[in-house]
């Protein structure tokens, strides 16, 4: 059994890359969807031509994904795709968030993201493929949004690093960084926090993020990274002195910008 595995899929972007890849791939059995909301879930599914396994659970519990684990042992399936799309993001003073909250993104963006990442890697075959959802926010540190910068910082790093690993058996990692997307993101990072006038304008759709992320994938890119802003955003980090980028978005955040 061929199966493609995505996480966080229940709405926005990993909802968006179960109704895009549904159309590209005819050799795959079946999609693994995962996510807490199931009732979401099973109405995506009902609108899937490939069959759909729904897996309600929170993947930060070890023993949730053991059951996970134990499903594709027993099944005997072949994982030809992992989409990590399961996160979240906090904005605002890290002084003044919850230390639970904060804490609960390292938990999901970093270590569930890992230990998926780790379990599914066995079940992977020639030509299997990753991709993770990192951000843009992974380019540099961010002020006002510390530990979600951090997380992705992670990810961007582990999965570079680990895509030149797994090269040599054939599985590719495509890491996407996108900017601000539309999506109901936003619903939960800016219930602590606002994020910066500047980056509404840079807004992109979630099928444009996952069309390009799963183009990339394709042709074994390590980075995907949508629309110019972005691009030239990331271009600014490796250039400029992060002591000067720091300063800037700290006064852009105190002149309301």
């Amino acid at each position: 059994m061929n199966i493609i595995v995505i996480t966080g899929a229940s709405s926005g972007i990993g909802m968006e890359f179960a109704l895009q890849l549904d159309s590209h791939f005819e050799h795959i059995d079946e999609f693994w969807l995962i996510a807490r909301n199931r009732d979401k879930m099973e109405e995506i599914a009902k609108g899937l031509r490939h069959a759909s396994r729904i897996f309600s659970m929170d993947i930060t519990h070890k023993d949730k994904l053991d059951v996970l684990e134990n499903a594709i042992v027993q099944e005997k399936a072949v994982v030809r795709m992992l989409v990590n799309c399961a996160g979240y993001g906090l904005m605002g003073s890290f002084a003044e968030q919850e230390a639970e909250a904060a804490l609960g993104m390292i938990r999901l963006n970093c270590e569930a993201l890992t230990d998926l990442t780790h379990r599914m890697i066995p079940h992977m075959r020639r030509g299997s493929r990753i991709i993770q959802m990192a951000s843009s926010a992974a380019f540099m540190p961010q002020p006002y949004f510390a530990v979600y910068a951090a997380t992705k910082s992670y990810v961007l790093s582990f999965s570079r690093a680990l895509g030149e690993e797994l090269k040599s058996a054939g599985i590719y990692v495509t890491n996407v960084c996108p900017g601000p997307v539309e999506t109901p993101f936003f619903d939960i990072a800016e219930s602590t926090g606002s994020t910066l006038i500047v980056k509404k304008y840079t807004i992109v759709s979630a099928d444009r993020v996952v069309a390009l992320a799963l183009r990339d994938s394709y042709y074994r890119r390590s980075l995907s990274v949508c629309s110019f802003p972005i691009k030239a955003f990331g271009l600014l980090a490796k250039e400029l002195p992060h002591d000067l980028l720091l300063k800037i978005i700290v006064w852009m955040k105190r002149k309301g910008l």
